[in-house]
């Protein structure tokens, strides 16, 4: 099988849960390749996301690593057979290949919970709100490289609208809510915006005021984007160099712990939407 030009991140990830299951299993990359009669560079190369893995190696793997978790092993199985070409590769050499992954992985998840401190939420913004944020944060960009950041995001919003959203839920700080990154009438906009997806049912929605003691937690924003089972799930963070994905289950535990205290911060789902309406009266 030829390697491919390209990893995603899904690729990726199951590559890393078979390198984790060969490591707990105690084996070298050169006792993996034998049993499938291949090469340590092969298995290195699967286990970095570079090469496929067909459903009869993922099951021969598991069993010789000893794994008896069912589920994980169906969950793997179905990473290494899915054949999804999503729209999002439609942006591929377009666009940097993080908007890719964060669309694949938004796609495939089971459920989402963002917060959000200075911005609203990606997959609630209006193309106004995200033009200014693309605009203001890469001031060198054409419009012929601002305009297929914003249909992107737009795009990616299929997965908590249409007749089988996926669940999501966002805990958006007051700060994010009253930055006007464009102006009033955006602002105006975008808030209602957020109004219409709650009413609809669509998303659910928390807000931290600025005046709620006990947080601390100004650097949390993050989206957590649930796996198959909770092993296969994903944080997704900022970094200078773009977004981080993590997916070590230690600094997963951290993210769950986080989104609890943060959580304790805000406010109720019906206190939050009528937090928002008045915030859109002011303005």
């Amino acid at each position: 099988m030829p390697l491919r030009s390209y990893a995603t991140a899904r690729q990726v990830r199951l590559g890393t849960e078979l390198r984790r299951l060969r490591e707990a299993a105690g084996l070298k990359g050169r006792e993996a390749a034998a049993l499938l009669n291949s090469t340590s560079a092969q298995v290195s190369q699967v286990e970095q996301g570079l090469a496929g893995v067909s459903e009869e190696r993922v099951r021969r793997l598991a069993a010789h690593y000893s794994c008896t978790d069912e589920a994980l092993i169906e969950a793997l199985v179905g990473m290494a057979t899915d054949r999804t070409r999503g729209w999002w590769e439609e942006y591929r050499g377009v666009l940097p290949p993080v908007f890719m992954d964060s669309a694949e992985i938004e796609h495939h998840a089971t459920h989402l919970r963002e917060i959000a401190i200075t911005r609203i939420p990606g997959l609630l913004q209006t193309p106004d709100y995200a033009r200014a944020v693309f605009a203001y944060m890469n001031p060198e960009l054409p419009e012929s490289e601002v305009a297929p950041r914003v249909e992107h995001r737009m795009r990616r919003r299929a997965v908590i609208e249409g007749d089988a959203p996926t669940p999501y839920e966002a805990i958006i700080h007051e700060v994010a809510l009253r930055l006007r990154v464009s102006d009033r009438d955006a602002a105006r906009v975008q808030l209602r915006q957020i109004l219409d997806l709650i009413e609809d049912g669509h998303i659910s929605v928390r807000v931290i005021p600025t005046d709620q003691d006990g947080f601390a937690g100004a650097g949390a924003s993050m989206v957590y984007v649930g796996g198959p089972l909770p092993r296969l799930d994903t944080g997704v963070r900022d970094s200078p160099a773009g977004a981080a994905f993590i997916d070590a289950e230690p600094r997963l535990e951290r993210l769950r712990a986080l989104i609890r205290r943060v959580e304790s911060a805000s406010l109720e789902p019906t206190a939050s939407r009528d937090f928002i309406h008045r915030l859109a009266k002011e303005l």
